[in-house]
Protein backbone atom coordinates (compact mmCIF):
# COMPACT_ATOMS: atom_id res chain seq x y z
CA UNK A 1 0.00 0.00 0.00
CA UNK A 2 1.23 3.87 -0.81
CA UNK A 3 1.53 6.72 1.59
CA UNK A 4 -0.91 9.37 0.26
CA UNK A 5 -1.60 12.51 2.12
CA UNK A 6 -2.86 16.06 1.89
CA UNK A 7 -0.89 18.21 4.23
CA UNK A 8 -1.29 21.66 4.09
CA UNK A 9 -0.29 24.83 5.97
CA UNK A 10 -0.65 28.56 5.65
CA UNK A 11 2.79 29.46 7.66
CA UNK A 12 2.88 32.85 9.10
CA UNK A 13 5.76 35.02 10.26
CA UNK A 14 6.83 38.37 11.10
CA UNK A 15 10.17 39.99 10.96
CA UNK A 16 11.84 40.98 14.29
CA UNK A 17 9.96 43.51 16.27
CA UNK A 18 7.79 43.67 13.10
CA UNK A 19 10.07 46.12 11.72
CA UNK A 20 9.26 47.05 8.14
CA UNK A 21 12.44 45.83 6.31
CA UNK A 22 11.10 43.66 3.54
CA UNK A 23 11.77 45.78 0.20
CA UNK A 24 9.10 45.57 -2.10
CA UNK A 25 11.74 45.80 -5.04
CA UNK A 26 13.85 42.38 -3.70
CA UNK A 27 10.88 40.37 -1.76
CA UNK A 28 10.37 38.28 -5.01
CA UNK A 29 14.09 37.13 -4.93
CA UNK A 30 13.26 35.86 -1.32
CA UNK A 31 10.43 34.55 -2.57
CA UNK A 32 11.81 32.30 -5.28
CA UNK A 33 14.58 31.41 -2.48
CA UNK A 34 11.93 30.09 -0.47
CA UNK A 35 10.40 28.49 -3.42
CA UNK A 36 13.61 26.72 -3.99
CA UNK A 37 14.63 25.55 -0.64
CA UNK A 38 10.69 23.72 0.00
CA UNK A 39 10.74 21.98 -3.96
CA UNK A 40 14.59 20.65 -2.07
CA UNK A 41 12.53 19.24 0.66
CA UNK A 42 9.74 17.67 -1.65
CA UNK A 43 7.15 20.08 -0.58
CA UNK A 44 4.89 22.49 -2.90
CA UNK A 45 4.40 25.61 -2.57
CA UNK A 46 1.03 27.22 -3.75
CA UNK A 47 1.57 30.48 -2.45
CA UNK A 48 4.50 33.02 -1.09
CA UNK A 49 3.37 36.63 -0.53
CA UNK A 50 4.10 39.26 2.39
CA UNK A 51 4.52 42.72 2.83
CA UNK A 52 7.51 45.02 4.55
CA UNK A 53 6.75 43.33 8.23
CA UNK A 54 5.89 39.56 7.21
CA UNK A 55 5.14 36.54 5.36
CA UNK A 56 2.29 33.82 4.23
CA UNK A 57 3.47 30.65 2.95
CA UNK A 58 0.93 28.52 1.97
CA UNK A 59 2.29 25.16 1.00
CA UNK A 60 2.29 20.92 1.14
CA UNK A 61 5.01 19.58 3.03
CA UNK A 62 6.12 15.78 2.79
CA UNK A 63 5.14 13.74 5.44
CA UNK A 64 8.12 13.30 7.01
CA UNK A 65 9.38 16.48 7.75
CA UNK A 66 7.47 18.22 11.05
CA UNK A 67 6.27 22.07 10.62
CA UNK A 68 7.94 23.25 13.27
CA UNK A 69 11.58 22.22 11.66
CA UNK A 70 10.20 23.57 8.21
CA UNK A 71 9.81 26.33 9.41
CA UNK A 72 12.44 26.85 11.53
CA UNK A 73 14.79 25.98 8.34
CA UNK A 74 12.96 28.19 6.09
CA UNK A 75 13.51 31.20 8.54
CA UNK A 76 17.00 30.31 9.10
CA UNK A 77 18.36 30.11 5.55
CA UNK A 78 16.12 32.70 4.07
CA UNK A 79 18.03 34.96 6.86
CA UNK A 80 21.33 33.97 5.56
CA UNK A 81 20.71 34.01 2.05
CA UNK A 82 18.90 38.06 2.82
CA UNK A 83 22.31 39.23 4.90
CA UNK A 84 24.76 37.11 2.62
CA UNK A 85 22.31 38.69 -0.87
CA UNK A 86 22.21 42.22 1.15
CA UNK A 87 18.50 42.48 -0.49
CA UNK A 88 17.25 44.29 2.73
CA UNK A 89 19.89 46.57 4.14
CA UNK A 90 17.51 47.04 7.65
CA UNK A 91 16.99 43.76 8.05
CA UNK A 92 17.91 42.20 11.64
CA UNK A 93 16.11 38.63 11.50
CA UNK A 94 12.68 37.04 11.82
CA UNK A 95 10.70 37.49 15.19
CA UNK A 96 10.83 34.39 17.48
CA UNK A 97 7.71 32.73 16.55
CA UNK A 98 5.31 31.14 13.93
CA UNK A 99 1.72 30.80 12.88
CA UNK A 100 1.23 27.57 11.29
CA UNK A 101 -2.83 26.49 10.32
CA UNK A 102 -3.47 22.78 8.58
CA UNK A 103 -5.73 23.46 5.56
CA UNK A 104 -8.34 21.71 3.88
CA UNK A 105 -7.36 21.23 -0.11
CA UNK A 106 -11.10 22.84 -0.35
CA UNK A 107 -9.77 26.13 1.24
CA UNK A 108 -6.45 26.13 -1.26
CA UNK A 109 -7.80 28.82 -3.96
CA UNK A 110 -9.31 31.01 -1.39
CA UNK A 111 -6.21 31.30 0.91
CA UNK A 112 -4.31 31.27 -2.47
CA UNK A 113 -6.04 34.46 -3.59
CA UNK A 114 -6.14 35.66 -0.35
CA UNK A 115 -2.12 35.46 0.30
CA UNK A 116 -1.95 36.92 -2.99
CA UNK A 117 -3.87 40.58 -2.74
CA UNK A 118 -1.83 40.66 0.76
CA UNK A 119 -0.67 44.45 -0.30
CA UNK A 120 -4.11 45.26 -0.94
CA UNK A 121 -4.92 43.76 2.38
CA UNK A 122 -2.99 45.52 4.49
CA UNK A 123 -3.34 49.04 2.96
CA UNK A 124 -6.38 48.71 6.09
CA UNK A 125 -5.17 46.09 8.47
CA UNK A 126 -2.33 46.00 10.42
CA UNK A 127 0.15 42.30 10.86
CA UNK A 128 -1.21 42.51 14.76
CA UNK A 129 -4.79 42.39 13.36
CA UNK A 130 -4.62 40.23 11.00
CA UNK A 131 -2.43 37.74 13.30
CA UNK A 132 -4.59 38.03 16.03
CA UNK A 133 -8.15 37.34 13.54
CA UNK A 134 -6.29 34.38 12.16
CA UNK A 135 -5.96 32.65 16.02
CA UNK A 136 -9.27 33.76 16.75
CA UNK A 137 -11.04 32.14 13.14
CA UNK A 138 -8.57 28.51 14.01
CA UNK A 139 -9.68 28.88 17.79
CA UNK A 140 -6.56 29.39 19.14
CA UNK A 141 -5.96 30.24 22.47
CA UNK A 142 -3.36 32.94 23.20
CA UNK A 143 -1.81 35.91 25.53
CA UNK A 144 -1.53 39.19 24.07
CA UNK A 145 1.62 39.69 25.64
CA UNK A 146 3.13 37.01 23.58
CA UNK A 147 2.05 38.84 20.23
CA UNK A 148 4.37 41.86 21.07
Amino acid sequence: MGTYTQLIYHVVFSTKHREKTIVPDQKKRLFAYVHHLLTNKNCHLYRINGVKDHLHILTHIHPTIPIASLVKDIKLAADDFIKREEIFPDFKGWQDGYGAFSESIKAKDSLIKYIKNQEEHHIETTFLDEYKALLQEYEIEFDEKYLL
